[in-house]
């Protein structure tokens, strides 16, 4: 694209954006009346007034020229210099000055061009001083230096045009930005909300301002509105599967209690793995339906899950906290259930665990890690991906699992807007799962 590199210099917020669509325009529009309007109109005034002054000055020229001696020269210049409001001075020499002018005078140039072009006999224009102009021209009788007022030959308010155009471009675009910043204020409270969604927050939002942004707050409402209606179906769909599958289960396990031990242990067995695959995928569809949001200490849930280690004698130890002790909105259940996978995993393929806790302004992260074999980093996101067992020795004799349990915390990092990582450890040398949920 042919704009493409000034992305980079734009601005990335919207009331940035909005602000530069306001103020560009004012700005060029300005600009262009500056150079088309009020640049050509003072330039013509100039002339004018410059050649009113000219007629002035020479005759103040022809009066030295025509006197027959330096005295009278001198004499008839002063007698005629003050009705006319100039001071007359006859120097020694001319100086070797230039114009004089600032960059900030832009009827200087003008002033310079348009009284050469009328008086041959100037030598020198200064007009280093903004109130006055002063010129010098070469008579028989010596150099003369003629003083007169600026105002004379330029406007005196030449910049009150340009002085209007920007306070009152400035007023109107403060104007137009506060009611564009109203114009706004919905769409960063839809966005507001349907960033909580995605953390799995519903936030109360009504759709305002204009019509555009109405309808698209309407859409996004009517979309929370169908998911939270097919969650809660599938939360009650999987309530009648778990009851309806449990109790053919539990006569089965009464009636195989009938048979002898020996015939009995192989079907057992079996009954027992089918609970587990009906467990385990029961949580995964489940994941944190019927689980609300609660204030609670991320810190309260390591010390929890280390108090049952201990008494339950499993190998799990505390690596590190660190970060404000505060009450952030979480899932209990859920997030109870996410590292109980994770250290469940941590001590199936290795012999000890380390759990550690960090929170930031913007994000908590629960980190799990282990000395066991780890996941090959070409291998990590299949490892997410459910009903996935990466190893194929490790099969449902040897206890594995049904490959869902990275699975269902990766979809409980999800739904509170986070994101499950899986690296190496540093300190034990095996796998390394980091639990981030946003704040």
């Amino acid at each position: 694209m042919f704009f493409g590199w000034l992305k980079q210099y734009m601005p990335r917020g919207l009331y940035g954006r909005a602000l530069l669509i306001l103020v560009l325009p004012v700005l060029l529009l300005q600009l262009l009346v500056s150079v088309v309007f009020i640049q050509r109109h003072f330039e013509g005034v100039t002339r004018q007034m410059t050649r009113a002054v000219a007629i002035d000055l020479s005759f103040v020229i022809d009066t030295a020229t025509a006197a027959q001696t330096a005295d009278l020269a001198r004499r008839d210049v002063a007698a005629i210099a003050a009705p006319l409001e100039m001071a007359a001075d006859w120097p020694a020499q001319i100086p070797d000055i230039g114009l004089g002018n600032r960059w900030t005078d832009f009827t200087g140039p003008s002033v310079n061009r348009y009284l050469r072009a009328e008086l041959d006999q100037i030598v020198t224009v200064s007009l280093a001083d903004r109130r006055r102009v002063t010129i010098w021209v070469e008579t028989p009788h010596g150099p003369l230096a003629l003083d007169f007022a600026r105002s004379r030959v330029s406007a005196s308010n030449p910049h009150q045009l340009l002085v209007i155009m920007v306070v009152l471009g400035a007023l109107m675009t403060t104007v137009a930005y506060f009611f564009l910043r109203n114009q706004l204020r919905p769409i960063k409270r839809m966005a507001a909300a349907a960033a909580a969604y995605g953390k799995g927050r519903i936030t109360n939002y009504s759709p305002s301002g204009a019509v555009e942004v109405r309808a698209a707050g309407t859409a996004f409402l009517d979309m929370r509105n169908r998911l939270e209606k097919q969650t809660q179906s599938r939360t009650m769909m999987l309530s009648g599967v778990s009851h309806d599958l449990r109790t053919p289960l539990t006569r089965m396990r009464l009636g195989l209690s009938l048979l002898d031990d020996a015939e009995a242990a192989p079907l057992i067995k079996d009954v027992n793995e089918m609970q587990h695959l009906l467990d385990a995928f029961l949580d995964f569809a489940r994941a944190d339906a019927g689980d609300d949001l609660v204030p609670i200490v991320p810190r309260s849930f390591v010390d929890e899950l280390l108090a049952d280690a201990a008494r339950m004698g499993q190998a799990i130890t505390l690596s590190e906290v660190t970060g404000p002790s505060d009450p952030m909105p979480l899932r209990p259940l859920a997030i109870r259930r996410a590292l109980v996978n994770l250290t469940s995993n941590a001590l199936r393929y290795g012999s000890k665990a380390q759990v550690g806790v960090h929170v930031t302004d913007r994000a908590v992260r629960f980190v799990v890690e282990d000395d066991g074999p780890g996941i090959p980093p070409d291998r990590r996101e299949e490892a997410l991906a459910p009903f996935t067992r990466l190893d194929a020795a490790r099969n449902q004799d040897a206890g594995s699992g049904v490959g869902l349990g990275l699975a269902i915390v990766s979809d409980i990092a999800r739904s509170h807007g986070g994101v499950l990582r899986l690296g190496e450890s540093a300190t034990l040398g095996g796998l390394k799962a980091e639990l981030v949920l946003a704040r």
